[in-house]
């Protein structure tokens, strides 16, 4: 992929990175890790409630979508430029403690901005009655992609500081990793049980307005939760564990190293071995599968599942219908976080169960493929329903809903192999190819945020070429599915079983 030398500039972040010479304490190391949970609960609600809150400030369904563009722009710019100053930090703070804490502060501007969009909008000259909203769309957009950068610029320092605490030990760097893992599906399952409750915004009554309605009041309490629960462990890990000052080593010439990261990242792509070549393909097809039903899949319980309309015309019966839809969806999310999280501890089993990391992968993206096509079995299930009694103001039955909740719940399996088996035979490859490993996940990173640029720009007008909806995303995602497991049983290489990476325990199996 890129030279096998490193330069001087990587040589000193190398030893700088491994300066102690034990790793930490195991209490320091989950005080990091419990950071993930106040992020992740933040990444929930977006997830789960804010495409539908656009559509209700009135952003056509077809155009909401436009608002995602921000999570891909800033993976793809944010976390890595994030990444490479973070290493080159000399605050007398530390390297990485900086960047948590500027982290959390914009996280606490951007929830002000989004839970109070619709207020600030109708002081500003929105009326209520008249849609779009124009004002409180602009506030709204502006809050939301300030929360995408601080959550970027959150993540990436904050699994730094644990390699650093784990000081090169094997050991310690997956338990630090598997904690962080853990604290994520903490922040999940909290994130999705607040979208899920309708009378969230009873523990702060003053969050319903003239201008924002119950949904409103109940995402704007989510996010109060979520800024107290980010706030409360950022401010009792970094006062609890510190971190050492970095000083630059002077290379030969007596001046510090600088190495150009966009520099690395451009001379990657031209160097490229076959085997990530063939990983970055199938990784590109697995989340253009994904990311419909990861942008839309609250929509799509409120809007086909339930029936209901989030448009600020439709009737009180129509948003109410829709709303309790969202939160079913909520409940759905929750479930998926759950098997997530225990998937995720048996990630090694399963793998030798099934014969190695890349059949796995393989055969759990036709189950994303089976699922996201039952989506349609679904949908008119809940529409028959709807036509056979006269409309149903009432919701589904309990047999659609069960089944909808149903597919939440297995789509967590082939998520917790989507999130650690792409990673580890990245890892892997750029190990046997001689290149760095920082490197070779931000390639691997630009596989994920471009699809889902592709998504956000293609999906709403997509779906409107074939009468609207969130199906026909959804069936082009199972199609994607299976081909990418196709691929991946077929021409993506299987690592050697002396690999590195394996050796080490980062996937324990081949």
């Amino acid at each position: 992929m890129v030279s096998q030398k490193p330069s001087n500039g990587a040589s000193a972040l190398e030893t700088q990175t491994s300066e102690l010479d034990q790793p930490a304490a195991l209490r320091k190391i989950i005080s990091v890790s419990s950071i993930a949970a106040g992020v992740q609960f933040g990444w929930a609600l977006q997830l789960s409630l804010l495409t539908p809150y656009v559509q209700l400030l009135g952003i056509p369904h077809k155009w909401a979508s436009l608002i995602w563009l921000c999570g891909p722009i800033s993976g793809m710019l944010v976390q890595p430029i994030v990444g490479y100053h973070s290493d080159r930090c000399t605050s007398r703070f530390g390297r990485r403690r900086p960047f948590i804490v500027a982290g959390a502060g914009l996280v606490t501007i951007a929830v002000f901005l989004i839970g109070y969009a619709a207020d600030l909008g109708h002081s500003m000259g929105d009326e209520l009655n008249k849609p779009p909203r124009t004002r409180a769309i602009a506030i709204f957009a502006l809050g939301f992609w300030i929360l995408d950068v601080a959550n970027n610029t959150l993540q990436g320092p904050c699994r730094a500081f644990l390699a650093d605490l784990s000081a090169g030990n094997a050991k310690k760097t997956r338990t630090a990793n598997a904690f962080f893992s853990f604290f994520m599906a903490v922040g999940n399952v909290l994130g999705y049980a607040a979208g899920s409750y309708r009378d969230l915004y009873k523990v702060v009554p003053f969050t319903m307005t003239e201008s924002c309605d119950l949904y409103c009041a109940n995402l704007k309490t989510c996010f109060f939760l979520s800024i107290t629960l980010l706030v409360l462990v950022t401010f009792v890990s970094l006062c609890y564990v510190k971190e050492k000052p970095w000083t630059p080593e002077p290379t030969a010439d007596g001046k510090a190293a600088n190495v150009p990261f966009f520099g690395e990242i451009f001379g990657a792509f031209k160097e490229l071995k076959r085997p990530m070549w063939m990983l970055l393909i199938v990784t590109a097809l697995n989340w253009i599968a994904w990311f419909p039903f990861l942008l839309f899949d609250t929509d799509w319980m409120g809007r086909e599942v339930y029936g209901g309309n989030s448009d600020a015309t439709a009737s009180a019966t129509a948003k109410k219908l829709y709303n309790d839809g969202v939160r079913a969806g909520a409940l759905g999310l929750m479930l998926n976080a759950i098997v997530l999280g225990f998937m995720s501890l048996g990630v090694e089993w399963v793998g030798r169960k099934m014969g190695g990391a890349k059949r796995l992968w393989g055969v759990v993206n036709f189950i994303l493929a089976i699922c996201l096509a039952m989506t349609v079995l679904v949908t008119k299930q809940a529409e028959n329903h709807r036509r056979d009694h006269g409309g149903a103001k009432t919701g589904p039955p309990g047999n659609v809903t069960a089944g909808a909740l149903t597919l939440f719940a297995v789509l967590g399996i082939p998520q917790a192999i989507t999130f650690s088996i792409p990673f580890a035979l990245a890892s892997i490859f750029s190990t046997n190819s001689g290149a760095g490993q920082g490197l070779s996940l931000g390639v691997l990173n630009l596989a994920i945020v471009v699809p889902q640029m592709v998504v956000s720009v293609g999906g709403g007008p997509f779906d409107e070429i074939f009468g609207g909806g969130n199906i026909p995303a959804f069936v082009l995602g199972a199609i994607a599915a299976a081909v990418s497991g196709i691929l991946a049983l077929t021409v993506l290489p299987s690592p050697p079983p002396d690999a590195p990476a394996f050796k080490t325990g980062a996937m324990g199996f081949h």
